[in-house]
């Protein structure tokens, strides 16, 4: 069997502070990796710009210019994580056999990807990077992702727990992972719908090397809002729920009220009036995010563009 073609897939968004030292730390591995002959000297450092407004891109295009086993690609606008992460699998698509999606920041384990690998030659198209334990967390961070993952399940969406975007996908699940085709991107969601043959390699998430996360608490709420409203329509089944026993509980209160002669004050139908609006309000938001996902699918708009491509590339990265 012949080495294999690798590619390592890293968006990026205003990266600067952290990307020197990723750049030597992951050439250093693919050295050894290729010395070791569990790849092929085509593999190749796929960077993603997701349109950054610091240095990033001109030090893609330096390290690009240093090593020719280093590529980059710069989306013409600030498009987010999962969009950006897309659009390197889909270049990566072109000539690589498997490809490895990993952050900037180098928090996931690369000593792992001799593991990675192995799972792939016993004939995995999909490995999930997942952290064996969240004790580097702080316990608000710990308690707010362990929450995610438990809502997400209950919602009835597939998901790998404590597992972000760290992951092996071969070729062949790539190409599965591009016929999806909404505009709201939640991998974490839709790569298990893909199928095929899995497996995990599981890893300790190490400390960030600098700068700071790109993803806030209002990132965050946000990834999770499209997660659920991108994969389960729970959320309106409960509302139905919730309303017809509300409904059904108002019908009872009126009759118990009528049968003992009590009539309800101003301030019983403030509170009334009060909730009901609160109950109408909630439906209409989670209703809005329905029909904007709706929308935003009906437009049919193109997910990126490419601005540039530094490096040599194999195939046309704008394809």
């Amino acid at each position: 069997m012949s080495a294999i073609r690798l590619a390592l897939v890293i968006p990026c968004y205003n990266e600067e502070e952290v990307l020197p030292d990723t750049n030597e730390k992951l050439r250093r591995k693919i050295t050894e990796l290729m010395s070791a002959g569990k790849i092929s000297e085509e593999s190749r450092i796929l960077y993603v710009d997701d349109g950054s407004r610091d240095r990033t891109w001109e030090l893609i295009s330096q390290f690009c210019s240093q090593d020719p086993q280093i590529m980059g690609v710069k989306l013409a606008h600030n498009r987010g994580h999962q969009t950006a992460l897309l659009a390197g699998l889909e270049c990566a698509e072109k000539f690589c056999d498997c490809a490895i999606s990993l952050d900037a920041d180098l928090q996931d384990d690369i000593e792992v990807f001799g593991e990675f690998l192995e799972k792939y030659e016993e004939g995995c198209d999909i490995v999930y990077g997942v952290r064996s334990s969240r004790e580097s967390d702080t316990a608000f961070k710990r308690g707010t992702a362990q929450g995610f993952y438990k809502l997400m399940k209950a919602f009835g969406v597939e998901i790998v727990y404590n597992h972000a975007d760290y992951r092996l996908m071969s070729r062949r699940a790539i190409g599965a992972l591009s016929d999806y085709k909404e505009t709201s991107l939640f991998l974490r969601g839709i790569v298990p719908m893909i199928g095929y043959r899995t497996d995990y390699v599981y890893y300790t998430r190490g400390e960030r090397l600098a700068g700071e996360s790109k993803y806030p608490l209002k990132k965050m709420l946000s990834f999770a809002m499209d997660g659920i409203t991108s994969f389960s329509v729970k959320p309106l089944r409960l509302l139905f729920s919730f309303g017809v026993i509300l409904l059904c509980l108002a019908v009872i209160g009126a009759i118990v009220a009528l049968s003992l002669g009590a009539f309800v004050g101003f301030w019983g139908i403030f509170c009334l009036i009060g909730a009901a609006s609160g109950i109408h309000l909630i439906a209409a938001g989670v209703l809005g995010e329905y029909i904007g996902k709706i929308y935003l699918e009906a437009k049919k708009r193109p997910r990126y563009h490419i601005e540039a491509a530094a490096g040599v590339f194999p195939g046309n990265p704008e394809e």
